[in-house]
């Protein structure tokens, strides 16, 4: 469960991180998630999430969404069995607290800042 959300922080069940995280579906956090290219999300950027039974894949954006998903990850997940859902930082921890509290395989990836 993400209880808070703000600029440059996340609190996930209590515990407060203030580097960008991954939240695979066993609710395990990845904290400081590295990209490789910074705010271009690629597919290698996710490999935590694809080595587990996820079938949703919430991306949070950053508070005015400046991390940007490559061209085709949105299909190139999709041919692997994940939905992806892309949206700002704020709106993805609703998104992923909603799905979360009644799907199963479900997963996040945050960037906390721009």
């Amino acid at each position: 469960m993400i209880n808070s959300y703000s600029f440059g922080k996340m609190t996930v069940n209590g515990k407060e991180f203030r580097k960008d995280l991954m939240i695979l579906p066993d609710r395990s956090v990845l904290s400081p998630w590295i990209r490789k290219s910074g705010h271009r999300l690629t597919l290698e950027d996710l490999k935590p999430v694809l080595e587990t039974d996820a079938e949703i894949l919430v991306i949070g954006t950053g508070k005015p969404g400046l991390m940007r998903p490559h061209a085709t990850l949105v299909q190139d997940l999709q041919e692997k069995g994940i939905t992806a859902m892309v949206m700002s930082s704020k709106k993805a921890a609703e998104k992923y607290n909603a799905l979360a509290g009644t799907a199963k395989g479900v997963a996040a990836c945050f960037h906390l800042t721009c």
